[in-house]
């Protein structure tokens, strides 16, 4: 597994002072993408609708929607 590009604008271009400890969105060799957020696993695990589930393995994470919206012309429409 590794890491391509990022997608979006780093932290620091995003207005991060140290450029570190930031959301960030990366694209990785296989198509899929990595996530670097806020773990909100316990706080919205039971908010899920009834149609969606994770495995004991996955944890939800919250990114900014600025991290977002920068991110949103770097990702591929297909």
């Amino acid at each position: 597994m590794n890491i391509v590009r990022r997608i979006g604008a780093s932290p620091r271009e995003r207005g991060s002072a140290s450029g570190q400890t930031c959301p960030d969105i990366f694209e990785l060799a296989d198509g899929s993408f990595a996530v670097i957020g806020t773990d909100v696993t316990e706080k919205l695990d039971a908010e899920l609708p009834p149609d969606a589930a994770r495995a004991d393995y996955e944890r939800i994470v919250r990114i900014t929607r600025d991290t977002l919206v920068r991110a949103k012309s770097d990702i591929p429409n297909s």
